[in-house]
């Protein structure tokens, strides 16, 4: 959907209004992006950004009715539209006139391009103004791509940037990134500027590459420690700390990164596979297929009682006024 449009897009062909609707952002910048460079091709464009959070939806048709001085058109960008989503009684924070916007939605401004940007799962389909603006608007869905779509997703941004990946590589990089499509693009293009005059990306450089995240390194440190690996355990330790990473936050860290563990290891037993444990509790997949893929399985009782030495170690850290990276570290040093 959103090819077929940006392509109208890049020939001129422009909807009134667009409603952007989901929580994949990359495709809300994007759409956002296209329309700019279009309007630019003849010359500069009055781009007005609302906050629908902020003021209310009547300044919006407003100032879309007023014609532009120096353009043809006018580019108007509304985020937060929240008004098309289900909102408990006597909680909505701008008083928007919906029936003026009803209005002018059926007859909207020629002189403007209007988009409006709602960044939520679902909208309230019981609702006149949402029904009316899914009729009257261009509706593009944000949705998060997974699967092949992604994989598809992924290759054609490399090819945007003259390269290649092997299939590999770009299975390390979706399992270590996840779904979010902007980072996936920074991390892509990041790789590109690398390898330079080499055509293709291998796992080799997405692994040489890509950035660390800290949950990355908790993972690390408490795999280390787990199996006794005294030695690894402090050298990531330290490093987080030279990081200038406070070891209260660290310890929450690893007790959040053991809760993840037992309830992975739980729906496991369930049959639940990685990929839907992943969607299951809300986690990066790559998280759980570390997890899911541990040569070293961790006792219930054992990861309960890591946990209780964590709450101990975590209740020492904020009532103590000593030296409190010495704290974690004595944890680390005494595996029980």
């Amino acid at each position: 959907m959103f090819s077929k449009v940006w392509k109208k897009i890049q020939q001129g062909d422009f909807s009134p209004i667009y409603l952007l609707v989901g929580t994949e952002h990359y495709f809300f910048d994007e759409t956002v992006r296209r329309i700019k460079e279009s309007l630019n091709k003849d010359g500069e464009t009055d781009i007005l950004y609302f906050d629908l959070d902020e003021v209310p939806v009547q300044h919006v048709i407003e100032e879309a009715d007023t014609v532009p001085f120096f353009t043809d058109r006018k580019l108007i960008i509304a985020k937060n539209a929240s008004f098309l989503k289900a909102t408990e009684k006597g909680k909505e924070k701008i008083d928007h006139d919906l029936k003026a916007f009803e209005s002018w939605v059926q007859h909207p401004s020629e002189t403007a391009i209007t988009i409006f940007i709602a960044p939520y799962e679902k909208l309230d389909e019981r609702k006149k103004v949402t029904k009316l603006m899914k009729d009257k608007a261009l509706l593009l869905e944000a949705k998060p791509l997974d699967g092949n779509d992604l994989v598809v997703w992924v290759k054609s941004t490399v090819a945007n940037e003259q390269k290649v990946m092997t299939d590999e590589a770009v299975g390390r990089l979706i399992d270590t990134v996840g779904q979010d499509l902007v980072q996936l693009q920074s991390e892509i293009h990041k790789m590109a500027t690398y390898v330079g005059e080499q055509q293709e990306i291998t796992k080799s450089d997405v692994e040489l590459l890509m950035t660390r995240t800290l949950e990355q390194d908790a993972f690390q440190l408490l795999n280390a420690y787990l199996r006794g690996d005294t030695t690894t355990a402090l050298t990531v330790y330290h490093d987080l700390l030279r990081q200038k990473e406070e070891p209260i936050m660290l310890t929450a860290l690893l007790a959040s990164q053991i809760r993840l563990m037992s309830n992975v290891r739980y729906l496991q037993k369930k049959g639940y596979h990685a990929q839907a444990i992943a969607k299951q509790l809300k986690v990066n997949p790559y998280r759980v297929k570390l997890i899911v893929e541990s040569r070293q399985k961790v006792g219930e009782d054992r990861l309960l009682d890591v946990l209780h030495r964590l709450a101990s170690a975590d209740y020492q850290l904020k009532t103590s006024s000593g030296k409190r990276e010495r704290i974690l570290e004595l944890f680390l040093m005494n595996r029980l």
